[in-house]
């Protein structure tokens, strides 16, 4: 296959494409709103938010403008004129050719597998806070957890094979758990003023940050925060009218996701500033909720709630992630740019098994890299923050197809599209510098950057390298 813009193919063939393929359409437009706030919104990024202090109202607003926007912009005309199983991966090959088509493959794949770990990792945090302290031992008994994370890939990759028609369910009971969890914490300001409590609370106030270097990592962290309208484009193909539905939950999902990123920031830092204490930037929404509810009666009651509607909502997200992890490969394997195999689908449930069972050792790797001893602890970080790296790379890609992709892709898009990917494709370059500064205290933050830079190259090296090889092999068997 040649390295250069199918463009002569029409965007129309999504449906036939995935008729031939076997896909079964399985999502509705109330499935993908829901799959929508449950990829955007994590609980982690209203605590890293909550540390920019009264400045975070301000800087929430600049990175809508400058990041959420155009991608929303660009989800909303990439998916209309592309609705094609595979998202951004297909939009990226069909605009750019397949070298480009199969880094930004590459790229959310990486980003995805270390983000599932990451979620895994925050599961026993959740769930000792949510208990109490007769459980704090938890975290640090790595028999017990990664036992108890093994079972979880386990079931989570039986839950992908036997495909959306569950996956479905899975996804829509955890976002509105994440929903409901939020609700509690954006309304426990209002709860603790009526029982006289004289917090401080100021639910949008603009002021500028602080010009540190800290607060310009943690600035760097918010822009990506809102990342991943996209994600859900990977499944297209087993979306009922994906050309329609996927753009109106762009539009449906949004209000929903910014009011839920403003408001909960604020009562993060309104509780903490009451309290004094530090932000615990692994699970600030229970650490906020017990500093709201209290450990006994009904706030403690109201609290534990919250905290197992966010652990229901961390199995949904792995799961999620999980189903679009799963299909890069195979809408890959159907262009030949990965070996065959890996788009083999099961024959009942038209699921991609082979990319499910590597997938699942992967994720399960990594966990076992996580837990192995200090230095491999060290090295989980530095891919996972190299992740968010490699996935503001993808975006930049997205963002340049309706500047400079291919004339067939550009021409069905107004004009003034082109003008509002400008700010994202800068905010990205922004983001992407900063994710090597670290947020958090290191001995040595300049070996950390560089640290972090390396690793980026190092697995989008070892990404081309593998695409060559391949590339070089299929060709010469032609």
């Amino acid at each position: 296959m040649s390295d250069i813009p199918d463009e002569q193919r029409p965007a129309s063939n999504g449906s036939r494409e995935s008729s031939e393929h076997g896909l079964r359409r399985q999502l509705g437009l109330g499935d993908l709103v829901f799959a929508q706030v449950l990829s955007v919104v994590g609980s982690a990024w209203v605590g890293i938010a909550a540390a920019l202090g009264h400045a975070q109202t301000f800087v929430w607003l600049v990175a809508m403008a400058c990041f959420y926007l155009p991608m929303a912009v660009a989800v909303y005309y990439l998916n209309r004129a592309m609705p094609l199983e595979g998202g951004l991966y297909t939009w990226a090959r069909r605009g750019f050719g397949d070298t480009i088509g199969f880094l930004v493959a590459w790229n959310v794949w990486t980003y995805a597998l270390l983000d599932i770990a990451t979620i895994f990792s925050q599961l026993p945090s959740e769930f000792a806070f949510m208990v109490g302290k007769r459980m704090a031992w938890l975290p640090e008994n790595h028999a017990v957890v990664l036992t108890s994370l093994m079972l979880i890939v386990v079931v989570m990759a039986v839950a992908a094979l036997l495909g959306l028609g569950l996956g479905k369910w899975i996804h829509n009971l955890s976002s509105a758990a994440m929903i409901l969890a939020f609700a509690l914490l954006i309304a426990a300001p209002i709860w603790v003023k009526l029982h006289g409590v004289p917090l401080a609370y100021h639910p949008v106030e603009l002021h500028l940050p602080a010009a540190t270097a800290t607060n310009l990592a943690l600035i760097g962290q918010t822009l990506i925060a809102s990342s991943g309208l996209e994600y859900l484009a990977i499944l297209a193909g087993e979306t009922h009218q994906p050309q329609r539905n996927i753009s109106r939950s762009v539009v449906l999902a949004s209000p929903i996701i910014i009011a839920m990123f403003v408001l909960g920031t604020s009562s993060v830092l309104a509780f903490h500033e009451y309290a004094g204490v530090p932000i615990n930037f692994v699970a600030p929404i229970p650490q906020t909720l017990m500093l709201a509810f209290g450990d006994h009666g009904v706030g403690s009651l109201l609290s534990r709630l919250a905290i197992l509607l966010l652990q229901i909502r961390i199995l949904g997200a792995a799961n999620f992630m999980f189903a679009g992890f799963t299909r890069l490969p195979m809408t890959a394997g159907w262009d030949h740019l990965v070996p065959s195999w890996l788009a083999h689908l099961h024959p009942r449930f038209r699921t991609p098994s082979n990319a499910i069972l590597l997938g699942a050792f992967a994720v399960a790797g990594l966990l076992l890299l996580s837990f192995a001893g200090s230095h491999a602890s060290e090295a989980f970080a530095l891919l996972n923050n190299a992740s968010n790296a490699c996935y503001a790379l993808a975006y930049i890609a997205m963002f340049l197809i309706p500047i400079a992709g291919a004339v067939a892709i550009r021409s069905q898009m107004p004009r003034w599209v082109k003008w509002v990917m400008v700010p994202g494709v800068l905010a990205m370059v922004f983001a992407t510098c900063l994710e090597a500064y670290p947020f958090l205290d290191v001995p040595n933050p300049m070996s950390f950057a560089m640290k972090i830079v390396l690793t980026t190259v190092t697995l989008n090296v070892l990404g081309y390298a593998f695409y060559r090889i391949r590339n070089t092999r299929r060709v010469a068997a032609i």
